[in-house]
């Protein structure tokens, strides 16, 4: 109980997204298990209820990556499809919030509104959706539509989606009573009547990603202004790249916030939560020695070839990726590899590897390992709680998406030891005081717009 006159401390907000897309993962570890077993998904999700946080996210892969023509084999090679896992974990869990990834550019509004309205439905409110929009060529040969559209273009298709499937969400009463919808927009033409009762907390929670492809130099990316702009008119939450600098966190958090006046929102509508990882030990150097560990699992020799093709856009399989970084120039209007983003300027990002490498005499895979990864926090529990905490008072986030880098156990140290302290310190929940995701994040009801 806060003490007469004592200043309330900022409430953190924790979520969880389950390890098995981007380089954060280690796929061949001793800690790592299956990527598609239901026990993994089942022990995150318990590890994730039992520290209280406010959702579990699951990502979407809708096509299996690939390089030089063959199935990639430092990749997922198979993901079940996220909506299905949660309706599973549903009925095992019962208060941690289900948030399913899912492309705008590869669904239909009826169908997703409909699938998403269930799991809601069947979770008593505790459904959410990472809205996403491909503009990856590779993936659409997967489906009828083919081809990709340009990034702007898919934009303004997820933008017009999340308003379709708010508008059917809609066309139910409170008080559950049906009536017929009709949308006629740029992208979408549907009408009929919905088929899926209004659901426990109105509309499943909407979470948009700002996190730009970035390159495979390490350069995380920037949140662009178009992804910021579609948060703030049309999300609840904002899933952030790593902040960075407590500054760097701190001027995206305040660009985001002001954003949500121009749309009628107040700053509390959006939670701007960065996706971190971290690494533990008991004492400071042992956890660096942890989080050295953890990226030279992450990159491996073959690993390290294969993102050092994608910055020279070259067939460098004949290098040793113990050798020294190659003689030869990037091509610059070398191709990606299928379903990766390019990148935008590889001389750069090439005379930035070849600086590290001859400063500290690295090899081809120290080079990368160097290069492409940091733990976002390090340290004992105390020191990561401390440090998440001053960035959280400080307005560089609502909170934090953890990217655990093992399955399905990397989560259970950071709930068994760092949210403890967390809850110490009076900034983290000691227990759940709501039943539905809304509530979780402090969000309102919808209003309805019937």
């Amino acid at each position: 109980m806060t003490a007469p006159g004592a200043r309330q401390r900022r409430q953190m907000h924790l979520a969880v997204q389950a390890p098995g897309t981007g380089s954060t993962t280690v796929w061949a570890g001793p800690d790592s298990g299956s990527h598609i077993g239901f026990p993994s998904f089942r022990h995150l999700a318990a590890t994730a209820e039992r520290g209280l946080f406010d959702f579990l996210l699951l990502a979407e892969g809708l096509r299996l990556p690939e390089h030089k023509g063959r199935i990639h084999d430092l990749d997922a090679a198979g993901r079940p499809e996220p909506l299905t896992v949660l309706s599973a974990l549903a009925a095992v869990t019962g208060r941690i919030g289900l948030a399913a990834t899912a492309d705008t550019t590869f669904h239909e509004p009826y169908e997703l509104a409909r699938r998403l309205a269930s799991l809601d439905h069947l979770s008593d409110g505790r459904a959410a959706w990472h809205v996403v929009a491909s503009s990856d060529a590779f993936t659409g040969e997967n489906f009828r539509c083919g081809g990709r559209p340009d990034r702007s273009e898919g934009l303004a298709r997820a933008a017009e989606f999340v308003t379709t499937a708010r508008e059917l969400w809609d066309s139910w009463t409170p008080g559950g009573v049906p009536r017929p919808f009709a949308h006629h927009g740029r992208h979408f033409s549907v009408s009929g009547t919905f088929d899926v009762a209004r659901s426990p907390q109105g509309h499943p929670v909407v979470i948009r990603s700002g996190e730009s492809a970035g390159d495979s130099g390490g350069d995380s990316g920037e949140d662009s202004h178009e992804e910021r702009e579609f948060a703030a008119s049309a999300a609840d939450v904002f899933l952030a790249g790593p902040p960075g600098t407590p500054e760097a966190g701190q001027a995206l958090y305040a660009d985001v916030k002001r954003r949500l006046a121009a749309y009628g929102r107040r700053p509390e509508d959006l939670k701007v939560m960065p996706g971190v990882t971290f690494a533990l030990g008991d004492t400071d150097a042992e956890a660096q020695e942890n989080a050295a560990e953890i990226r030279k699992q992450q990159v491996s020799p073959q690993g390290a070839l294969f993102a050092l093709e994608q910055v020279w856009g070259r067939d460098l399989s004949g290098h040793d990726p113990d050798g020294p970084l190659p003689d030869v120039d990037p091509d610059p209007a070398g191709e990606a590899a299928p379903g990766r983003a390019p990148i935008a300027d590889r001389l750069a990002v090439a005379a930035r590897w070849r600086a590290v490498a001859e400063a500290k005499g690295l090899s081809i895979r120290q080079t990368v390992i160097e290069t492409t990864g940091r733990q976002s926090f390090i340290g004992t529990p105390a020191s990561v709680a401390a440090q998440m905490d001053e960035l959280v008072t400080a307005g560089a986030a609502d909170g934090f998406v953890l990217r655990p880098h093992f399955t399905p156990g990397g989560l259970d140290e950071f709930a068994d030891r760092v949210v403890p302290l967390l809850q110490e310190r009076g900034v983290f929940r000691t227990e759940y005081t709501g039943a539905t995701l809304r509530e979780h994040l402090g969000l309102p009801l919808p209003v309805w717009k019937g």
